[in-house]
């Protein structure tokens, strides 16, 4: 299997930042670790390998983003309006400088990632359809309240999904974008899964209102929020989105 590390310099957030390339071909898939997660984490958790048939195949190419969660999402006791303006750097490095590398929108993504890497992929995803037709959310969060509690303004608002999505009107642009794409979100119902699967049922709620397609899928009670649930999850999902990997 191909990789490839790129370290280049962000001019939006004025740092290095380092992205892993697996693959030579084929549809690419933006992959995004769990909380404080870092480049590697998603292949050293053995996620990419779940999905190697497809990478082997030329089908699918996973680029395996950074984050700055732990100066971000995490820092609950940093002042709010400094982690969200830097978190709103991050994501336009994500989609400005990083993204375009490998997509546009005649050749558009997948966004996918488990917990934290999950609310990443949702929040790229129904920001920038134009640039990710495929959603597979495994265990995210939808509310921005879940790291920013009782603080709100507007770019909490422009990252939570559970506020913005309701108030889309029905003839933004987006919504053409989003009836046109795959759009799955994943969780269990085991153990440390609750905030996961009432964000995942408010969404379902959003998107049927909105009538937008989706897939929510609900696993098992004996579903944890665990990478061996979503080692078995990707690969799945996957399956369904690209078919046999040596069809």
């Amino acid at each position: 299997m191909n990789e490839t590390y790129h370290k280049n310099y962000s001019w939006i957030l004025n740092r290095e930042m380092e992205h892993v390339v697996f693959g030579h071909g084929g549809k690419v898939m933006f992959a995004f670790a769990p909380q404080n997660g870092h480049t590697y984490d998603f292949a050293n958790f053995g996620m990419v390998e779940t999905v190697q048939p497809w990478i082997d195949a030329g089908k699918l190419m996973v680029v395996c983003v950074d984050s700055i969660d732990s100066e971000t999402w995490s820092d609950e006791y940093g002042d709010p309006r400094y982690r969200i303006e830097l978190q709103e750097k991050w994501f336009h490095y994500f989609t400005d400088e990083l993204a375009p590398q490998y997509v546009n929108d005649e050749n558009r993504g997948i966004v996918t990632g488990c917990s934290m890497g999950a609310c990443h992929a949702g929040i790229a995803f129904f920001r920038r359809p134009d640039l990710f037709d495929t959603l597979i959310s495994l265990s995210g969060v939808f509310d921005a309240r879940f790291f920013f509690h009782d603080y709100m303004d507007d770019l909490v608002y422009a990252n939570s999904p559970v506020d913005f999505l309701p108030n889309m009107p029905q003839d933004h642009p987006w919504m053409d974008w989003y009836r046109r794409s795959n759009i799955i979100i994943c969780v269990g119902q085991g153990a440390w899964e609750d905030d996961m699967r009432r964000d995942a049922g408010a969404m379902d709620e959003i998107l049927t209102a909105k009538d937008i397609p989706h897939w929510s899928d609900y696993w098992g009670y004996d579903v944890n929020h665990d990478w061996p649930w979503w080692k078995k999850q990707l690969p799945y999902f996957i399956g369904n989105v690209l078919g046999d990997p040596w069809a």
